[in-house]
């Protein structure tokens, strides 16, 4: 009698992980200067508006 039950393939082997190789980027920011650019951005865009520059 033939086997009914169906078979997945793992769901581990298409992984790859990238995070460990420091290589390929040539630009490095720390994540805080991310966010105070962003800010910092933010915060003239809303004065532009306030102050009807624009």
């Amino acid at each position: 009698m033939a086997d009914s039950r169906i078979r997945l393939p793992s769901s581990e082997g298409g992984i790859v992980r990238y995070g460990d190789e420091d290589e390929g980027s040539r630009v490095k920011l720390k994540p805080e200067y991310v966010i105070a650019v962003c800010a910092a951005v933010a915060v003239l865009i809303i004065a532009i508006q306030v102050l009807k520059l624009v």
